[in-house]
């Protein structure tokens, strides 16, 4: 059995993480999952909507990496990359991602959420990154994106001395920016889709990637994105509807 369920529509992707009998731990088969979703895309841009699935009686979103395939591993296996090369190339993707969580991040699950654009949760969401206690550091983007997210001060407390994060601590710190109740996650899910989904793709993928810059980049990579878009087909026919609306409501 696949280790992804996975759901397509025309624009967009949901994608469960299906392990419960792990609680949803990420392992290589997920991992290799996920590149090949990546793969697909990358090739076709759409949404993508990552969640975890219920396990047993508890949900998880993703309660890290797997623990019996991290003790085996060495040094080579750090050099490579295995959830850091993931996690950065799902941060990538053309088009945004959001996270639903359900219960536990933990680990390489939370560091999963943080690469997503957007990150929704439930009131009993937990977030925690406890590599430290096990002897490792969280090295799969979670010692800088943390810290970007909810600055420096609590994500010291969470990389270095176990602290745990509710669901009301994540949305006051913006870790998170929505709380919805479980049985109404993936429909606020499928609203913020629906919300990116109306925008021009061309110039969410492109402000997505100036986004991403370092700050020495602009505003030069700012210029340089706007006359592309100053150029594209969505922007004139966007400005067009706009000025016939205009138009037509005086």
């Amino acid at each position: 059995m696949p280790s992804i369920h996975i759901d397509e529509e025309s624009d967009r992707v949901f994608a469960r993480i299906e392990r419960p009998e792990t609680r949803n731990a990420i392992d290589q088969e997920v991992v290799a999952e996920l590149h090949r979703l990546c793969d697909s895309l990358e090739r076709t841009p759409r949404i993508l909507i990552l969640s975890g699935s219920l396990t047993g009686s508890s949900a998880v979103f993703a309660s890290g990496a797997d623990i019996g395939e991290l003790k085996e591993r060495r040094a080579i296996d750090a050099l490579a990359g295995i959830n850091s090369g993931l996690f950065d190339r799902i941060s990538r993707l053309p088009l945004p991602t959001i996270a639903a969580i359900d219960g536990f991040a933990l680990g390489g699950g939370a560091e999963l959420a943080m690469a997503a654009d957007f990150r929704i949760a439930t009131p009993r969401a937990r977030f925690g990154n406890p590599e430290t206690g096990l002897g490792i550091m969280a090295a799969a983007g979670g010692t800088w994106r943390l810290r970007n997210l909810i600055g420096e001060a609590i994500a010291t407390e969470v990389l270095l001395a176990g602290r745990i994060l509710d669901a009301r601590e994540a949305l006051d710190l913006h870790l998170v920016t929505e709380l919805h109740e479980p049985e109404d996650l993936m429909d606020a899910a499928s609203r913020l889709a629906d919300r990116i989904a109306t925008q021009d793709p061309v110039a969410v993928r492109v402000s997505k990637l100036v986004m991403r810059m370092p700050e020495s980049a602009h505003p030069y990579v700012d210029n340089l994105a706007q006359a592309v878009l100053f150029e594209s087909e969505g922007k004139n026919v966007r400005m067009a509807e706009f000025l016939n609306r205009k138009r037509v409501a005086r």
